[in-house]
């Protein structure tokens, strides 16, 4: 699978499962309720699969001009501390809002959930490339 077809599955097959997860994790590490979390999980879930798409993108045009092919692991390390860096940026404001904690909370937050999602994208990735195979771009 290649193209937009292989970028729409990745990325609502990765929301779906990280919806699952985020929900429970803002209502065990904040104590609001199922349906505030469940809310708060699907828009940062929103803005993460725009985000992915993009940076997904971005990524595979600049491995297209790298002279060695593959995913190796330092490759797959980095391309998911650069989609998280810019995902907490984007994330900070809407959380903060959101849950009426100061940014400094809600970076606190955005870090636990950020050391989650790390190897969650790692894995996740890496399990996606061997069920899908790898982007022509990488092969």
């Amino acid at each position: 699978m290649q193209g937009i077809k292989r970028k729409i599955v990745h990325a609502v097959l990765f929301e779906f499962f990280a919806i699952l997860s985020v929900s429970t994790a803002f209502m065990l590490s904040t104590g609001t309720g199922a349906g505030r979390s469940t809310a708060l999980a699907a828009m940062t879930s929103v803005v993460a699969m725009l985000w992915n798409m993009a940076y997904n993108a971005l990524f595979e045009m600049w491995e297209r001009r790298q002279t060695k092919r593959g995913r190796s692991l330092a490759r797959r390390i980095t391309h998911s501390l650069g989609f998280e860096i810019g995902l907490v940026v984007l994330l900070l404001p809407l959380v903060s809002w959101w849950l009426g904690i100061g940014l400094v909370e809600a970076l606190i937050l955005e870090i636990g959930l950020v050391v989650f999602f790390v190897v969650y994208g790692l894995v996740y990735n890496w399990c996606f490339d061997r069920v899908f195979g790898l982007p022509t771009a990488a092969a």
